[in-house]
């Protein structure tokens, strides 16, 4: 055995050097099969590699967000890994790095300086991040995601100090397969992807979109359990047409106009293929914030031969699906006895009509055609109606049912009369007093949800959702807002956050080896975080649980999601396994330290 593990050191060292100047970052465990067996070369083994390759210094070793443990290095590990001298003298453990660490964010009372403090956390020490992160997910999920990411958007430029993922412009066409392999990590399960075309409800901010990529795969990690290493964060720059961002020193992409048509799609499939080429069948592409006209025809045409997903289109419909159906024990009734109205019609609005659509189905067995007929959307242009058909983009045709034509969402209000009230139009304070009082003056409970992120841009605030309803309504909204009191009443409101679904849905693809997505796992998810949802909660005006489970909520989605790629023949990972929560707990990642002695 020792001389095998003398080969397999060997081995390391040649092919770690081979890759170092290509990457930084080095093999955390080397896999060297020897006579049929799989001989694993310790921690310490790449370390001593490490240090061989930086001149045998542990300075290098504390460069490496992978590895690095700041204090927490003990008297042992500073001995044998060249630490000593380099660290001040005290060993601090993880849980006291992490009380520190949060004392320190709690003092920034600016959302985006609070952002940055993760961002350098995860760049300098990637498990105290995540670690942060999971013990304190509520209170960090605002400032690495929605709301404080959408800002962190916009002046990505300004405070981009380290890149986090891969930049893919219209200067590596021909090359992006070229361009792929200069990532160090040879094994990538989940790709987060975004043009930067739509980011949140703030426009085109083009290259600087990277921060929706960046902000996704950590709560990939965190909430779904994903190793950090098999994440894949990659920006499209073709360009923007924001001419504030054109003529900014700052911005960090190509300065041009948007790039579209043929040259467009071109460089969308050369990328789409070389993604296939380089990680395999079974890499989970998930595409964030394209426009309307781009993000359905993506996922209409490589649905059959990728396995994607699109978060804006299928991930917010799911978690809205999964509020709908914990809603129906407040509201009563099934789905179908229910009457939708939509503001907005773009790629949330009708892709969450659309499952909702085919849930009924599932429900009642009636063509899903049939059951549209009760879900109405509202565009720029009013009530969409059969008037209109003609100048409809494709994807809103299925919903242009027979009513004369109706402009201004208070008067489609109250025409249609509807029970629940989705916003996804991306322009804020649409949902005023009169359309809220119109809701309470014909039902008892009106649904509320007010989706589009970020805060700013929320249809309704949740205090101007139970004030004006008489603390009638059930409220749900997009990015956060605090527990309001009502006549002696606290109410909490849901958050309808894509975080609940995509982590466990990704975990569940990625269990099961799934080779496609298929609108049955997404029903599938959106039930398994309905089912969440307990009493207690529903007292307090909740139809989402608590982020604080999210973890187990994530176990749960992923061991349903997986059932049915095993169930329509989609797994490639077989056998199937007989407790698949079970399975989804035991793959996460822990943040833990480890001992490298």
């Amino acid at each position: 055995m020792d001389s095998y593990f003398l080969q397999a050191k060997t081995m390391c060292f040649i092919v770690s050097f081979k890759l170092a100047n290509r990457s930084k970052l080095l093999l955390a465990m080397v896999v060297y099969k020897l006579e049929g067996f799989l001989e694993f070369v310790t921690c310490s083994c790449v370390f001593d590699l490490i240090l061989l390759l930086n001149g045998g210094s542990g300075y290098s070793l504390m460069r490496d967000p992978r590895y690095n443990k700041g204090l927490a290095f003990t008297e042992k590990e500073r001995d044998a890994h060249y630490l000593r001298g380099l660290l001040p003298p005290i060993v601090l453990s993880q849980e006291l790095q992490e009380k520190k660490m949060m004392n320190l964010i709690r003092q920034y009372e600016v959302p985006l300086h609070r952002y940055m403090a993760m961002i350098g956390l995860q760049e300098t020490n990637e498990r105290l991040f995540y670690k942060l992160l999971i013990d304190n997910v509520e209170e960090l999920l605002p400032v690495v995601y929605t709301p404080t990411v959408g800002e962190a958007c916009q002046k990505y430029g300004s405070i981009f100090r380290h890149s986090q993922g891969l930049y893919i412009s219209l200067k590596e066409k021909g090359k992006i397969l070229e361009t792929l392999k200069n990532w160090p990590e040879r094994t990538v399960q989940v790709i987060v992807v975004t043009d930067g075309e739509r980011i949140l409800g703030l426009g085109d901010l083009g290259c600087q979109g990277m921060g929706i990529p960046v902000g996704k795969l950590a709560l990939y990690t965190a909430l779904g359990g994903v190793r950090p290493s098999l994440c894949l964060p990659i920006t499209i720059d073709v360009g923007t047409n924001n001419e504030k961002l054109l003529n900014d020193e700052f911005y960090i992409g190509l300065r041009q106009k948007r790039a579209t048509g043929e040259e467009y799609n071109e460089l969308l499939q050369e990328f789409m293929y070389a993604v296939k080429q380089n990680y395999g069948e079974k890499v989970l592409i998930q595409f964030e914030d394209f426009a309307n006209h781009n993000a359905f025809e993506l996922l209409a045409r490589y649905s059959s031969s990728h396995l994607v997903f699109n978060d804006d289109i299928q991930g917010t419909a799911a978690v809205v699906l999964a509020g709908l159906l914990s809603a129906l024990r407040l509201l009563g009734g099934t789905l179908a006895d229910h009457k939708f109205l939509f503001l907005g019609a773009g790629e949330a609005g009708t892709g969450i009509a659309d499952l909702i659509a085919l849930e009924i189905s599932e429900q009642n067995g009636k063509p899903i055609e049939e059951n549209r007929k009760n879900i109405w959307l509202v565009d720029s242009k009013g009530l969409i109606v059969s008037s209109r058909k003609e100048s409809l983009q494709d994807f809103k045709k299925p919903w242009a049912h027979e009513h004369e034509p109706i402009t201004g969402l208070i008067n489609a209000v109250k025409a249609i009369k509807p029970t629940i009230l989705i916003g996804t139009s991306g322009v804020g304070k649409q949902f005023t007093k009169e359309v809220v009082e119109d809701m309470a003056s014909f039902n008892k409970t009106p649904l509320i949800m007010a989706l589009s992120n970020p805060t700013s841009q929320a249809e309704c605030t949740a205090e101007e959702a139970y004030t004006w309803s008489e603390g009638r309504a059930i409220f749900a909204s997009g990015s956060p807002f605090d527990p309001f009191e009502y006549e002696g009443k606290t109410f909490v409101p849901g958050q309808a956050n894509n975080a609940y679904i995509f982590p466990g849905f990704g975990l569940g693809v990625i269990m099961a080896g799934s080779i496609r997505v298929h609108n049955g796992m997404l029903l599938a998810a959106s039930k398994a975080l309905a089912s969440q949802v307990t009493e207690e909660h529903y007292e307090k005006g909740m139809i989402y649980p608590p982020l604080t489970n999210i973890r187990k909520i994530s176990a749960n989605i992923a061991a349903k999601v997986a059932a049915k790629a095993y169930e329509l023949g989609l797994a490639s990972h077989l056998p199937q396994p007989e407790d698949l929560v079970e399975s989804a707990e035991k793959c996460m990642y822990s943040p833990v330290y480890r001992s490298y002695l």
